[in-house]
């Protein structure tokens, strides 16, 4: 029964990489807008006049596209780590924990995206924190996914008998 539930988990880490990527997407301004402006630093007093504020269109489209790609390709990971799984679930525990890989590298990525992205870059560098537009919207979503999928991470990536 464990095995069938660390699969879904990952089934479903894998649908809010495919979910996200695909509003992502579909509202591409959006997207961009939101970059756009965490990047900016305008959404808070003196933010732009920060040396470290751009509104350079290379910087928010690199920016969006990590995102938009880090999300696809966690996902994808996922994907092919619950088919594997799937195929080891009634293996033996040795079979079923290497067939976790792929899944535990969709995590590490989407982690990666996360913090590295979120938090590394925008909150520490881009100094969202400032933010009262983007500290809710953006980087309470950022920490509650991470911390969701690393949760999840670690109950997967535990050991079965």
């Amino acid at each position: 029964m464990l095995r069938i539930i660390k699969i879904l988990l990952v089934v479903c880490v894998a649908l809010w990489g495919f979910l996200g990527a695909s509003e992502n997407i579909m509202d591409w301004e959006g997207t961009m807008d939101a970059v756009g402006a965490a990047a900016s630093m305008a959404t808070f007093d003196g933010g732009s006049e920060s040396w470290k504020a751009s509104s350079n269109p290379a910087v928010i489209w690199m920016g969006a596209l990590m995102i938009m790609l880090s999300k696809l390709a966690a996902a994808g990971l996922c994907s092919r780590g619950a088919v594997q799984m799937w195929g080891a679930r009634h293996g033996d525990a040795a079979s079923f924990q290497q067939a976790k890989n792929y899944a535990l590298a969709g995590f590490g990525l989407a982690m990666i995206m996360l913090f590295g992205g979120f938090i590394v870059i925008g909150e520490t560098w881009f100094e969202m924190w400032r933010s009262d537009a983007l500290r809710d919207l953006s980087l309470q979503s950022a920490f509650r996914y991470g911390g969701m999928i690393t949760l999840i991470a670690l109950f997967v990536g535990s050991r079965d008998d």
